[in-house]
C-alpha cells in the first residue's frame, strides 16, 4: 500500500466515523470539551483586547468552512469573485496558501500562478477568476501585500480564514456540503473545527450538493430557513462545462466529448476534499466510470500516478489540473464547472449587502 493509498483509507475512515456517534465519538468527547474550552478562550481574548484586531481599508468577505476538508468552498469564491466583478467591483483575495513554502514575505500575483509558488487552490482561483490574490499564513500581511500590489481593490474576498479571529470581517459565507454538520461534535470527536452554534452567526450559508435536480429540494429548505430568519442559505451544484485535453489543450463541449469517448473506456482521479463528489457528479451525467482514483486532498501529482489506471480516458479536476501540466499524458481531460446557486438572487443579495452595509467601499 503506497502512502496516498494510506492516507485516502485513513481520511475515509475518520469521515465514516464522524458521521455517527459511534466508539470513536465517545471515546474522544473529553478531547473535544478541551478543544472547545481552547476555542471559548480565544474568542474571549479578542473581545478582551479588540485592538489585535486588523481591520482593513476596505470591506472584508470571508467565505469559508467549519468542517474539517473540502467542501466545495474553492468554486463558490471563484463563482462569487466573477459575479463581483461583473457587478462592477474590483475584488482581491487573499488565502493562506496551503501547500506552497511561503516565506516571511507574502507573494502576490495575477493571471496563471504556479501551485509551487501560491498554493493549487490560490493558483485555480487566479486563473479562472482573473482576480489580483496574494497568499501568507498571516490574513493582515496578505492584505496589505494585495492592495499594495493592486491598491484599486476596494473587496477583499478571504478564500476560508473563518477561525482567523485576528482578521476583522464585515460578512461571513459558509460553505457546506451534504454531510453538513456531520455528528455535529467538534475535533476530534467529530469532523468540525468549532462549535456548530457557529451557523447561526454567519451571514449566509451555501450548501454544496451533488447534483443539479436536488436544487429544488433545497430551495424549500432556503425558504423555511430565511421564513425563520435565520442566516441566508442556497444550495450550489456544480454543472459541466467545458472539457479539455490537459496536453493539447483541445477543447470540448460535454455531448462533444460524450460522442468523441463513446465506446472507450472512463476512469475519474480526484485529489480534492471529497473524490467520491466528484465521481458522482460524473455519474450524474451518465458517464460510465470503469475506474475512479480517490487522492488525499493536495495531493502532489507524479508521471506515476495514474500508472494504474488502463482507461482510455481519464477525468480530472479542475484543482489537480493545475498540478499536472508538466505530464504528458494524453489521456488526462479536465473538467471545467460552473457552481450554479439555487437561489438566483443570491449574488444579488451578496452584492446589495455590501453596498448597503459600506458604502464608502462602493465601486464608483
Amino acid at each position: 500500500m503506497t502512502r496516498a493509498d494510506f492516507e485516502t483509507r485513513l481520511s475515509q475512515w475518520l469521515h465514516r466515523q464522524w458521521l455517527t456517534r459511534g466508539w470513536l465519538c465517545l471515546v474522544m468527547r473529553p478531547f473535544s470539551w478541551i478543544v472547545l474550552v481552547i476555542l471559548a478562550l480565544r474568542r474571549q481574548f479578542y473581545i478582551f483586547f479588540p485592538d489585535r484586531i486588523y481591520q482593513a481599508r476596505v470591506p472584508v468577505l470571508v467565505i469559508g468552512n467549519i468542517y474539517v476538508g473540502g467542501t466545495g468552498k474553492t468554486p463558490v469564491v471563484i463563482a462569487l469573485v466573477k459575479a463581483l466583478t461583473h457587478k462592477g467591483w474590483r475584488p482581491g483575495v487573499i488565502s493562506r496558501g496551503y501547500g506552497a513554502k511561503i516565506g516571511n514575505t507574502p507573494r502576490v500575483g495575477q493571471g496563471v500562478l504556479t501551485p509551487e509558488q501560491f498554493g493549487d487552490e490560490p493558483a485555480l482561483i487566479a486563473r479562472q477568476s482573473g482576480a489580483p490574490v496574494a497568499v501568507h499564513p498571516n490574513r493582515q500581511k496578505a492584505i496589505e501585500a494585495l492592495l499594495a500590489y493592486a491598491p484599486e481593490t476596494d473587496l477583499i474576498v478571504s478564500d476560508d480564514g473563518l477561525q482567523h479571529l485576528a482578521l476583522a470581517r464585515n460578512l461571513e459565507i459558509i460553505v457546506q456540503d451534504q454531510r453538513e454538520a456531520g455528528n455535529g461534535c467538534v475535533m476530534p470527536a467529530g469532523p468540525l473545527r468549532e462549535s456548530i452554534d457557529r451557523l447561526t452567526h454567519v451571514q449566509a450559508i451555501v450548501t454544496n450538493v451533488a447534483q443539479l435536480g436536488l436544487l429544488r429540494q433545497r430551495d424549500a429548505t432556503r425558504l423555511q430557513s430565511e421564513a425563520n430568519s435565520g442566516p441566508k442559505t442556497t444550495a450550489m451544484a456544480l454543472q459541466i462545462g467545458l472539457i479539455r485535453n490537459l496536453r493539447h489543450q483541445q477543447t470540448l463541449t460535454f455531448a462533444q466529448f460524450e460522442q468523441r469517448s463513446c465506446g472507450q473506456t472512463l476512469a475519474a482521479a480526484a485529489g480534492i476534499g471529497a473524490p467520491e463528489r466528484f465521481f458522482e457528479s460524473l455519474r450524474s451525467q451518465n458517464l460510465v466510470l470503469n475506474e475512479t482514483l480517490a487522492l488525499p486532498d493536495h495531493h502532489t501529482f507524479t508521471a506515476n500516478t495514474f500508472t494504474n489506471l488502463h482507461a482510455d480516458y481519464i477525468l480530472i479536476t479542475a484543482k489537480d489540473a493545475i498540478k499536472c501540466e508538466h505530464l504528458q499524458d494524453e489521456r488526462l481531460w479536465v473538467v471545467e464547472v460552473d457552481a450554479v446557486f439555487s437561489d438566483p438572487g443570491f449574488t444579488d443579495w451578496l452584492e446589495q449587502a455590501i453596498r448597503t452595509d459600506y458604502t464608502h467601499a462602493s465601486p464608483h
